[in-house]
């Protein structure tokens, strides 16, 4: 028996009190560099940003049940490598700059132990991520020094391939990871950084999966069986986290849930080749697709297109390895009913109405993810409470 609307919402309610979201992947920190210089003063995240183009800030996450938020520490794969590094150690930098303006309502958390004080005391807990394997410049020093100041994901690429390991959406050079590459995921395994595999190519996906020996994560990636996007995740590496104990975050990104849209991405795609701009710089081909989306709408994308997402990756890898990454301010548009980051409790219900049980939309919203940070060994600073 599902249950009726109003005894799904109340379900959620309930569900959203014990067991915050804990979101896989937000780049609202780009954003803040690329609008506002980081300066948290002129763009104030502490109220409602509603209206605004912006998709996060402190009162709607509140009202989307969000208790911790992966931050992407996010730097382009075009840069110079002395542009990569600096760029990476200031997007950091600006993370604990924004918890520290808004120390009342967030707290840094770099393990569950952290997470769980910041609920204690009412915060929203920050954890950070970064989105490629570019951004250690191939020093293995270098992801430990963004270790000690917090980031506890690192995303093997990002668009483009590195040395060491392929990207979803470039040409296959390695054919999954070098000899580097495998030292990179042992390293992170050894100090306690998640080995995150959104962007990576499924090679290198089941390369990690068969070396790492800590829960590997999908920050924010869907199943390629509902949409077949180079950057979703296959069936078997699905059911290689029941082995693993990893967790995959479903994304809300249109073209990577809806197969429609992916359709239009891909003739978008070859618009923006054919007047020599390449879709895997995001800096000119998502204005490029924005410009055309006047021209030539995309399909629709709906709450229900990821819940579809959602039920495969549960079907096929078990609940316990299912978890949430929106991609928010990452994209400029997302599904109906998730515009923003108060969406999250739209999506709990539809799930709710289908048959969720309690314990299912826990371990959904924090409780595996939760397990994955402990059994990764991702290492609490003591720093949340006050």
């Amino acid at each position: 028996m599902t249950p009726s609307d109003g005894a799904a919402a109340a379900l959620v309610v309930d569900v959203l009190e014990h067991h915050p979201v804990i979101d896989g992947h937000n780049d609202l920190i780009w954003h803040a560099r690329k609008h506002h210089g980081y300066d948290w003063d002129q763009f104030d995240v502490g109220g409602d940003l509603s209206g605004t183009g912006v998709h996060t800030d402190l009162t709607r996450m509140r009202a989307g049940g969000v208790g911790a938020q992966f931050w992407s520490v996010y730097v382009p794969s075009r840069l110079t490598a002395d542009e990569i590094l600096t760029a990476t150690f200031e997007q950091i930098d600006a993370v604990h700059a924004l918890v520290g303006k808004y120390a009342d309502r967030m707290a840094l958390a770099t393990g569950a132990a952290d997470v769980e004080a910041a609920w204690s005391t009412g915060r929203i807990a920050s954890l950070l991520g970064a989105e490629g394997g570019h951004q250690i410049g191939g020093s293995l020093a270098v992801l430990r020094a963004m270790q000690a100041l917090g980031v506890r994901y690192l995303t093997l690429t990002h668009n483009d391939n590195v040395a060491w390991a392929d990207s979803a959406t470039d040409r296959p050079a390695l054919g999954g990871l070098s000899d580097f590459g495998r030292q990179v995921v042992a390293e992170m395994n050894r100090i306690g950084v998640l080995v995150d595999l959104s962007h990576v190519s499924a090679q290198v996906m089941r390369q990690a999966l068969a070396i790492s020996t800590a829960p590997v994560i999908f920050s924010h990636s869907s199943a390629r069986a509902v949409c077949p996007h180079p950057r979703n995740v296959p069936d078997d590496v699905l059911a290689g986290l029941k082995v693993n104990g990893g967790v995959c975050m479903v994304t809300f990104v249109p073209w990577f849930v809806t197969p429609a849209v992916h359709e239009w991405d891909l003739a978008t795609q070859d618009a923006a080749w054919s007047v020599g701009i390449d879709p895997r710089d995001v800096s000119t081909y998502q204005p490029f697709a924005e410009e055309r989306a006047l021209t030539v709408p995309p399909p629709r994308s709906t709450v229900a297109d990821v819940v579809a997402h959602l039920e495969h990756v549960r079907e096929v890898a078990g609940i316990e390895h299912v978890g949430l990454g929106g991609d928010y301010d990452g994209v400029e548009w997302l599904p109906e009913g998730l515009d923003d980051v108060s969406g999250y409790p739209r999506l709990l219900v539809a799930l709710a109405e289908r048959g969720w049980s309690r314990e299912d939309l826990a371990a959904l919203t924090c409780r595996n993810t939760l397990r994955v940070l402990s059994d990764a060994g991702c290492r609490s600073t003591g720093s949340a409470p006050a």
